[in-house]
């Protein structure tokens, strides 16, 4: 469900070894970046364009920046930053993997974009967000961002009072239903080929949530485009203005297999993320991640507080390095006792 955002102008890829790349351009990303370039660390963020959040026009749940567009908060950490002297690069990743340490025993790390374009770093930090997997049902995709909705956090206060059907997925849909049932009193849950065993129907039927259990098979637009209520498997169609959907969440691996970062899945078939212990830190040496790629529920705010995190912990053992190669460089070819 990746859409694309405009291309923007480009820095160039350096020549040479820098401190660190961050694979993805959102808040995590940005953040990390913004961190290590405040530390005067050399530092290239790789951005395919294409953050989770593209097809929302107001950004909702992160204060001071409550909703103001997702592009134009992009752009503006894109801007803070160049201001320290970090570089945004458009491109996609091909490949990352570790490469032979340096003269100083420093770890290396090369990223090779989708053009062919490489760079060298000492340390990388992945930010690359995650896909929303929807359910297959027709024309469910046009709608996302606006009538089609995922958190009740981000999207729920504009949603309220609408009639909300929620589209299960998976037995996480059944704590959705309850936290949007806080935001409108209509509200019907589609089973969608699902079981729900009779403790939770009852406990939705004194709630007053209506269970629908024939599957949903395509979505019903009105003359304007909106989203005006599905239609089932048996040719009924019920009336709906908004559809809640608990996605199954996949963080976005494209290009990062060479470094062998550990993944695990989450319970009640939720999604797959990378494996972090404190501050976004990895079994990789030299690697660390943030944001939605590895706290898949992470909103905005948490994202790039996770960043700020991974990123001045990114920066911690660069600097014992380079002490350490300045002590080595110090003691001469020869250190005598």
């Amino acid at each position: 469900m990746a859409v694309t955002t405009s291309p923007y102008v480009s820095d160039a890829l350096p020549s040479g070894t820098v401190d660190a790349v961050v694979t993805g351009g959102g808040a995590a990303g940005l953040n990390g970046a913004l961190m290590l370039a405040r530390s005067r660390r050399s530092v290239v963020v790789i951005d395919s364009g294409s953050p989770r959040n593209a097809p929302a026009e107001p950004m909702h749940g992160f204060v001071v920046l409550d909703g103001a567009p997702p592009p134009e908060i992009l752009r503006r950490g894109r801007e803070q930053v160049r201001q320290y002297g970090g570089r945004v690069v458009f491109g996609e990743v091909a490949s990352a993997e570790p490469v032979a340490l340096s003269a100083d025993e420093d770890l290396r790390f090369t990223i090779t974009l989708a053009d062919g374009r490489s760079v060298t770093a000492r340390r990388v930090l992945v930010a690359t967000c995650l896909r929303d997997v929807l359910p297959e049902v027709p024309d469910l995709t046009e709608h996302c961002g606006h009538s089609v909705v995922h958190c009740p956090y981000r999207r729920g206060w504009e949603v309220r009072d609408e009639p909300i059907g929620i589209l299960t997925t998976s037995p996480a849909s059944v704590h959705h239903a309850l936290l949007f049932r806080q935001l409108t009193e209509d509200l019907t849950y589609f089973t969608h080929g699902t079981s729900l065993d009779e403790g939770t129907r009852t406990r939705f039927t004194a709630r007053g949530i209506r269970v629908i259990d024939t599957p949903v098979q395509e979505i019903v637009n009105a003359e304007d485009g909106a989203l005006a209520g599905v239609r089932l498997a048996d040719g009924q169609v019920v009336a709906r203005r908004v559809l809640a959907i608990a996605t199954q969440m996949q963080a976005r691996t494209e290009g990062l297999d060479g470094l062998k970062l550990p993944m695990e899945d989450l319970p009640d078939d939720m999604g797959r993320r990378f494996a972090s212990g404190m501050a976004g830190t990895t079994e990789v040496p030299g690697v660390w991640v943030a944001g939605n790629a590895t706290d898949l529920a992470a909103q905005v705010g948490a994202s790039a507080a996770a960043g700020s995190l991974a990123g001045s912990h990114t920066n911690a053992p660069l600097a014992a390095a380079d002490t350490d190669a300045a002590f080595a460089a110090a003691q001469g070819p020869n250190p005598t006792a």
